[in-house]
């Protein structure tokens, strides 16, 4: 399996942040993860940010986490994915990032975005129907602090520096027009786990996101190398009994999920017919590897990050499932082994 670089696909983990406890054994269990991730050769980290909303994300600050990360390894990537940007004031996340790049030794990831969900934009002074004109004056604003222009009348600028976040920027979106205006910035494209649909059936996810992948290549800037994301729902466990009992969660609470939006699904679709149509993947390394390799955009990535979300099990079995992908998954999907550098 090669990617659009034809060089060596880099491997990370995702997460919500969504354990079961408080928010101190969440943010621990994370950091633990992480820790994990680097002895096990991963080569990136990444976390979500999400406001008020403790069910969908447990993170709204996710340079803090990512800086107490980085104390506690010394080679793996950390990536945000994403900041929400139109809730950000952009100059604080320019100076967040360059504190944090400073700190890590130049290993930071910096993915924005302009979603978030859409109750969380009042209390920030904000609309969500606005949110995509004030992420582009957001975005612009943080551009220009990290490229080093003078922000105050008497020559200020970004302190400290950080021209090197410029290159470590990606983007998200679900559409062929945003991939398009990322691949002209010459920024990396962050591809969902999966993509909304409103009604049963019809493409699946990596179907719709092929279109999506050929408008950022054919975007990028002659001489600029491709940046692709594509992060997926894995949940790897060592027997079929395991599999069955976090199917069986996943999908009630995907259910519940997609009856609060007004999703109607066959009351005859098969457990299986409806994983594949959410786009997670649990199971065997055998039954997760079937399934994966029925996703064509996985041949195109230069990065794939996989997470445990929706399933969000305990933290020993997120361990497992790392391991898990490490050894079995990555290596015979992506053709991955850990960076020996």
């Amino acid at each position: 399996m090669t990617n659009e670089t034809a060089g060596r696909t880099r491997l990370g983990f995702f997460t919500r942040l969504l354990d079961d406890g408080t928010p101190l054994q969440r943010y621990r269990n994370a950091l633990d993860q992480f820790v994990r991730a680097e002895e096990l050769g991963l080569d990136g980290v990444w976390v979500a940010q999400h406001h008020f909303h403790q069910d969908e994300g447990g993170l709204p600050s996710p340079f803090v986490l990512l800086a107490q990360a980085a104390a506690r390894t010394s080679r793996i990537h950390l990536g945000t994915g994403i900041v929400t940007l139109p809730l950000e004031a952009p100059l604080r996340v320019a100076e967040d990032a360059a504190v944090l790049q400073l700190l890590s030794g130049g290993r930071l990831e910096l993915g924005i975005g302009s979603g978030g969900t859409p109750s969380s934009f009042p209390p920030f002074g904000h609309e969500s129907a606005d949110r995509a004109a004030v992420y582009d004056r957001h975005r612009e604003t943080l551009v220009r602090a990290l490229r080093g222009d003078e922000l105050t009348t008497d020559g200020g600028a970004l302190y400290p520096s950080a021209p090197d976040v410029l290159d470590a920027i990606w983007e998200a979106t679900f559409s062929v027009a945003g991939a398009e205006r990322i691949g002209r910035r010459g920024n990396g494209l962050m591809l969902s786990r999966t993509q909304p649909r409103q009604v049963w059936g019809g493409p699946t996810s990596p179907e719709l996101q092929g279109p999506i992948v050929d408008a950022y290549l054919a975007a990028l800037p002659a001489g600029v190398r491709p940046r692709i994301l594509a992060s997926r729902s894995a949940l790897v466990v060592d027997t079929e009994a395991e599999a069955q009992e976090w199917i069986r969660r996943g999908i009630d609470r995907s259910r519940a999920l997609l009856s609060s939006q007004g999703v109607e699904l066959p009351s005859d679709v098969s457990d299986a017919e409806l994983l594949a149509w959410l786009d997670i993947h649990v199971g065997t390394p055998e039954q997760v590897l079937a399934t994966l390799r029925t996703d064509a955009i996985l041949a195109r990535a230069t990065d794939v990050a996989f997470q445990p979300h929706p399933i969000d099990p305990p933290h020993e079995a997120v361990l497992r499932s790392l391991e898990l992908i490490a050894t079995r998954i990555a290596p015979e999907l992506l053709g991955w082994s850990p960076d020996q550098a």
